[in-house]
């Protein structure tokens, strides 16, 4: 079993940064890729980012390329989200989960096995 914890979020203004952070036990992150999505209100949950186990291969979403960043540190078992130049179409509760052995792509959900509960973040004009 996996414990994912996301924190980090709030309410920022546009053009603001923010970094969301994703700690896990129960199993280290070293073995497992690990990926952000959010969910706005009303909207399905949508990919962000993907990391590999030793953060050498990245994925973006086409929302957030160019402002995000993922990274993570497997010393702290942590996995990071650095959101720059926030607007307010970034408005949503960001998870964080865990790549799991179904072989489903990176950006859908099927292919995570273990979620955290969210992380709130709302971006006012």
């Amino acid at each position: 079993q996996v414990q994912l914890v996301e924190s980090g979020g709030g309410m920022v203004q546009a053009g603001s940064s923010l970094t969301l952070s994703c700690v896990a036990s129960g199993r280290t992150v070293t073995t497992s890729a690990m990926g952000w999505f959010r969910q706005a209100p009303g909207k399905e949950r949508e990919f962000v980012a993907a990391i590999s186990i030793t953060g050498g291969i990245i994925y973006y979403g086409d929302s957030v390329k160019g402002r995000f960043t993922a990274s993570r540190d497997n010393s702290k078992n942590t996995v990071y989200l650095q959101m720059n130049n926030l607007t307010p179409e970034d408005t949503a509760v960001y998870y964080c989960a865990s790549r799991g052995d179904s072989g489903d792509p990176y950006y859908t959900q099927a292919g995570y096995d273990f979620w955290g509960q969210g992380t709130q973040v709302t971006v006012s004009s």
